[in-house]
């Protein structure tokens, strides 16, 4: 019996639309209730404001998994750092190369995010970071001291992606905690 074209056309529709499915980056699946939540938000309810919150939601869930796929969805690919510490590449490959050296050093590395107010294209995040030095961090070996300190992160947001960040961390606490600091 031969194939009429009409059949052939939902079969092709529904493999076309498979392919496209599957050549979509692994991200677009991810749901949003897999991204980190603050516990508290203060934003408008806009649209804009809630693509703010995504952008910053997940660069949070960057920081905690360590997933380059949330950066790329976060970041802007004009991303500029605007306190770029000494020897960190600017613009989106900065935050990846620091997330990695930093997991080398806490691998259980959890993030938190402790507040997060929208104002316009402007989104500030308090974060909490814990863990256990049980890595390298330079020359030093941890001893599976336990990690908790504090940033606070200013972003601008542009397109709905991070294209500007000003932060500041708790490093004092970190390095006393790390042992490289009385």
């Amino acid at each position: 019996m031969p194939i009429r074209p009409t059949a052939i056309r939902p079969v092709l529709l529904a493999t076309a639309v498979l392919a496209l499915l599957s050549a979509l980056p692994a991200f677009a699946a991810t749901a949003d209730t897999d991204l980190i939540r603050a516990d508290h938000v203060a934003a408008p309810d806009t649209p804009q404001a809630a693509a703010a919150v995504l952008a910053a939601r997940r660069y949070a869930t960057f920081w905690h998994t360590g997933d380059a796929r949330y950066a790329t969805a976060a970041l802007s690919p004009q991303f500029v750092d605007r306190t770029l510490p000494a020897g960190r590449a600017q613009g989106p490959q900065g935050p990846l190369d620091a997330s990695r050296a930093f997991r080398a050093a806490v691998p259980d590395m959890r993030v938190e995010v402790e507040d997060m107010v929208v104002a316009g294209d402007r989104v500030s995040v308090h974060l909490r970071f814990r863990g256990h030095f049980t890595g390298e961090f330079g020359r030093t070996h941890g001893q599976n001291q336990p990690i908790d300190f504090q940033a606070f992160d200013l972003y601008r947001i542009a397109d709905g992606k991070i294209a500007e960040n000003w932060h500041l961390e708790d490093n004092q606490t970190l390095l006393r905690q790390m042992g490289l600091q009385p």
